[in-house]
């Protein structure tokens, strides 16, 4: 398993997205990602599944210390008097201890930068979690968070796919010795998953689409990725990747359909994106 190593923590580069579980199955596919070999779960508040994340944790019969787990707050919840009692409700809801991660979800542009980023210290501060991050911040925000925050931070988590690229984002997690993981990293099936340069890699190394997809990604400087799957037989095909080296050729291709700049999760409430 491939660690990345951003400001202190050490961030598994596959990990088991857990967006859109619910109840029982819930509970037995993050007991059985984590059977299957993942040692990085992730949730959110919003996902509504934090105590069936924790439920799998603790069946899953594997040491807490082992396991690095993220959950994210809302962005409606981000406020300096909000937060803190948020990442509190989390971390109860899981009931396997302290988060490794906790995330601003989204920014808000209602409430100052500067007061999300104090509140999140302070969930450091008490204990709630080792590290912080944020997600689906730009260049500027990241800019901007990294240089009010007294704690590291650790991650920016994005969109990201063969469908979009970051360009400017993982410069400045480059910048900032953060990590930058992608959700939704195999562009959630469909047209990515298909298009012609993908299919054509996955045929000449033996392998799936998926795999080519989060095989490219991982091969990048401080890049990791959360793909999430329903379907327990995926949950080794999407860890199975570490010993694929795709061509110089083949990385190529895959960097030109990036410039689609296509998103496939942009709320009303996103902030204006990087251009590249």
């Amino acid at each position: 398993m491939k660690i990345i190593e951003a400001n202190g923590a050490r961030i598994p580069a596959i990990g088991f997205g857990t967006y859109t579980l619910e109840g029982e199955t819930c509970v037995d596919m993050v007991a059985k990602a984590i059977a299957a070999g993942y040692r990085h779960v992730d949730t959110a508040r919003m996902y509504g599944n934090e105590r069936e994340v924790g439920e799998g944790i603790r069946n899953s019969g594997v040491d807490r210390d082992d396991i690095f787990l993220t959950t994210k707050i809302w962005w409606t919840d981000i406020a300096g008097d909000k937060l803190v009692a948020s990442a509190e409700k989390a971390v109860e809801a899981l009931g396997v201890g302290a988060v490794d991660l906790l995330l601003i979800h989204w920014p808000n542009p209602d409430v100052a930068l500067e007061e999300s980023i104090e509140a999140l210290n302070a969930a450091v501060d008490k204990g709630l979690t080792k590290h912080i991050g944020v997600a689906n911040f730009t260049e500027a925000l990241l800019d901007e968070a990294s240089a009010m925050s007294s704690h590291p931070l650790v991650c920016n988590q994005v969109e990201y796919h063969p469908f979009l690229s970051q360009e400017s984002v993982r410069a400045a997690c480059r910048r900032h010795d953060m990590a930058m993981i992608a959700y939704s990293p195999v562009g959630q099936g469909g047209a990515v998953l298909n298009h012609e340069v993908i299919r054509a890699a996955a045929e000449r190394h033996g392998r799936t689409p998926a795999q080519i997809i989060l095989a490219w990604e991982i091969a990048q400087d401080r890049v990791g990725a959360i793909p999430r799957t329903k379907t327990p037989a995926r949950l080794a095909e999407n860890l199975d990747v570490f010993d694929i080296t795709l061509t110089e050729e083949e990385t190529a291709a895959i960097d030109e359909l990036t410039k689609r700049r296509q998103r496939l999760v942009n709320p009303s409430f996103a902030p204006n994106w990087d251009r590249i």
